[in-house]
């Protein structure tokens, strides 16, 4: 009944927010992709979407994700097949250790796994198990909640084209936490075709989620992109942020964004993932000059067919 209550809610308090919810449990994929985007973003903006000539991040974002489908980013959104790429180009010591990897959740060896880990699916965002205690983790549950996910195409919620050819698998990585002892922070590099133009930290993403973001220099930029920043929180400058930003910049080469995510615990950097489409290009800037300052690293080529 919960999950009936909130959507009747969001009906009567904002109808229109009943569309996104419809497109993600895969209702409306009859709609085209330009037509569902318009609808999608104005709801979610509040502004039209200028597909003629797009000039903001969010608009640039949505154009990318009809003309720019490199069969390349299928796999670099694949949380599994990426990890090769990962190791050819900044090197396999920047993987978490992968446990392994299943086509069906009936292949998880529950008894084998070790007492803490991280079971995610490989073809959308948000589909995590953290296990901190094998003991407390509802098994059942756990499967029931992983076969839900690996029916799902991640594309057809926000049209994130990326996801949408990818074949669900479900991984298991080794638990890890940083030097705080108790969450890994979210290092993401908001990259540009080989130049990394800002950094975005989440603190307490399940919890009370937070978001700072940075200059290269670790200059605190007093800006929000959806959730708010807390300038209070002093976050120590990686001492690997010169590689960090390094790698960011050889995993964008000739993409015309990309966010690497990275992870940074005791003095190392791990790999997290590639997102092309940050926020499925729906979130919110303030003020909105940055939304329009971080369009114009965007380079749509004209060689993109439309």
């Amino acid at each position: 009944m919960g999950k009936l209550t909130t959507a009747i809610q969001l009906l009567i308090h904002s109808p229109l927010k009943i569309i996104p919810a419809f497109g993600k449990n895969e209702m409306l994929n009859f709609i085209p992709d330009k037509v569902y985007l318009k609808w999608i973003y104005y709801i979610e903006t509040g502004q039209k979407l200028n597909l003629v000539n797009p000039t903001t991040f969010n608009e640039k974002l949505q154009w990318l994700k009809l003309y720019d489908r490199n069969p390349l980013y299928t796999i670099l959104a694949d949380k599994y097949a990426v990890r090769e790429y990962i190791s050819q180009i900044i090197g396999e010591t920047h993987l978490i250790p992968l446990l392994g990897v299943y086509n069906d959740v009936d292949e998880i060896p529950w008894n084998d796994l070790p007492e803490q880990f991280v079971l995610k699916c490989n073809h959308g965002s948000g589909m995590n198990i953290i296990c901190k205690n094998k003991n407390d983790l509802d098994i059942p549950k756990a499967c029931a909640q992983l076969s839900k996910w690996m029916t799902k195409n991640a594309y057809w919620g926000a049209r994130e084209w990326s996801y949408k050819n990818i074949v669900p698998k479900v991984i298991c990585e080794k638990y890890m936490v940083d030097e705080s002892g108790y969450e890994l922070k979210d290092y993401k590099f908001f990259a540009f075709n080989g130049e990394v133009e800002l950094i975005q930290v989440d603190i307490d993403r399940f919890s009370n989620h937070r978001r700072n973001l940075y200059n290269l220099n670790w200059e605190f930029i007093d800006a929000t992109i959806r959730y708010p920043n807390d300038k209070s929180i002093l976050i120590k400058k990686p001492t690997c942020i010169n590689e960090m930003i390094e790698c960011a910049k050889r995993l964008s080469l000739g993409i015309p964004h990309v966010r690497v995510d990275f992870y940074s615990i005791f003095n190392y950097f791990y790999f997290g993932e590639l997102t092309f489409y940050h926020g499925g290009g729906f979130e919110r800037f303030s003020p909105n000059t940055l939304n329009k300052i971080m369009g114009d690293k965007i380079e749509l080529k004209h060689h993109f067919s439309k």
